[in-house]
């Protein structure tokens, strides 16, 4: 029987600057919402943006650096799973909610472009040993990007390619 897949990315803009804080062992989590519109066609027959809001986990050094560097209206990309939970709030009632567990996040345009239109971007703020954040785009780089685990392409030689 095949394994199920619990698996979602996402492209959009923060509604709000991100909020940092750490469990009882000192681990940091940061918390983040973001819009993701899309287009689609109201009754009239007009084409028209239609925004999807989710709440976004990250965790550990990504929880850092996404405190750090992203702001309200930044343009990011989210690589994570989904995750539903339930509680029973202080008024009695049952609640639940579904939320977005980043295991990556993408910064898609540099610090000065978060409130305008699209950007290139490109920087990495994905997890592991000895990760540090690329610099932002024309930011002069002020952080080193450890390259540690980066390969060099292979060569092909002339007998390799097949025309």
């Amino acid at each position: 029987m095949p394994a199920d897949l619990n698996r979602v990315t996402l492209v959009g803009r923060l509604t709000r600057d991100p909020e940092l804080r750490h469990t009882a062992g000192g681990d940091p989590i940061c918390s983040i919402r973001l819009a993701v519109s899309s287009r689609a066609r109201d009754e009239t027959g007009n084409w028209g943006d239609r925004s999807n809001y989710f709440d976004v986990t990250v965790f550990g050094r990504q929880a850092e650096t996404a405190s750090t560097y992203l702001a309200k209206g930044r343009r990011i990309g989210v690589d994570g799973r989904l995750s539903w939970r339930e509680w029973q709030a202080q008024d009695g009632s049952k609640r639940q909610s579904v939320e977005v567990i980043a295991n990556d996040v993408f910064f898609l345009d540099s610090r000065g472009e978060g409130g305008g239109g699209g950007g290139g971007g490109g920087d990495y703020a994905g997890g592991g040993a000895g990760w540090s954040p690329a610099p932002a785009q024309g930011g002069g780089g002020d952080l080193p990007v450890d390259r540690s685990d980066m390969q060099p392409a292979p060569r092909a030689d002339d007998d390799d390619i097949p025309f």
